[in-house]
């Protein structure tokens, strides 16, 4: 029976793995769709986040499947309601990469994102791409200090975002209220995006630790 769980947990590690790596790829083509008004590369987002659902709803099949035949407890509960945890952050990550690809869509054949803000989400997006690839890290190798570290990428992010804000208020925002109110939705994604993945980190340091994360 053990050796059933073990087995049945491994299966539910590599859904996480694959959920993190289908959301890294995801916001990465967004981005793409985003700056250059490929609207191609959008609806390849748009359509793919049902894969990202799938996943996330076999994570919570599965759980639910185990923590029905197996009672775990101890660090074998706390396993599985990490899992839960973690899937819930990481589907609201592609959740996010499908907004940007239809604002993409829906300003399509021009950019959603003017000249003066191309800089500011280029570097959103590498953020948001490291932020990414170190969650898919952590949750195949679980480690609690290189999980912790998320908090120090998304400071970046913070900080890009309030550089954005800080081009949206100037005095001589030449663009208009609609494309103000997109760029705000735009960088609140991206934000989002990476608060999600500290989430799933300080996650990954209670299953590791079993200690909370203090933010």
């Amino acid at each position: 029976m053990r050796e059933e769980f073990r087995i049945d947990l491994n299966i539910v590690s590599q859904l996480l793995v694959d959920m993190a790596e289908a959301i890294r790829v995801a916001m990465r083509q967004a981005t793409r769709a985003l700056l250059t008004a490929d609207r191609a590369a959008a609806e390849v987002v748009i359509e793919r986040d049902a894969e990202i659902d799938s996943l996330y709803r076999q994570v919570e099949e599965r759980v639910s499947d185990l923590l029905a035949r197996q009672a775990p407890v101890a660090s074998d509960l706390r396993a599985l309601i990490t899992a839960l945890h973690v899937a819930a952050d990481l589907e609201r990550m592609g959740d996010l990469a499908d907004h940007v690809a239809k604002t993409a869509v829906r300003r399509h054949p021009s950019p959603a994102v003017p000249a003066e803000l191309r800089g500011t989400f280029t570097a959103m997006a590498e953020v948001a791409d490291r932020i990414a690839d170190k969650i898919a890290s952590v949750l195949s190798k679980p480690d609690a200090t290189a999980a912790a570290e998320l908090d120090k990428v998304d400071d970046a992010m913070d900080e890009l975002h309030r550089q954005l804000f800080a081009v949206l208020l100037a005095d001589d925002w030449p663009y208009g209220v609609e494309t103000a109110i997109d760029a705000t939705l735009l960088g609140r994604f991206y934000e989002r995006y990476a608060d999600h993945a500290v989430n799933a980190g300080r996650h990954v340091v209670y299953l590791v630790t079993g200690e909370p994360h203090d933010a």
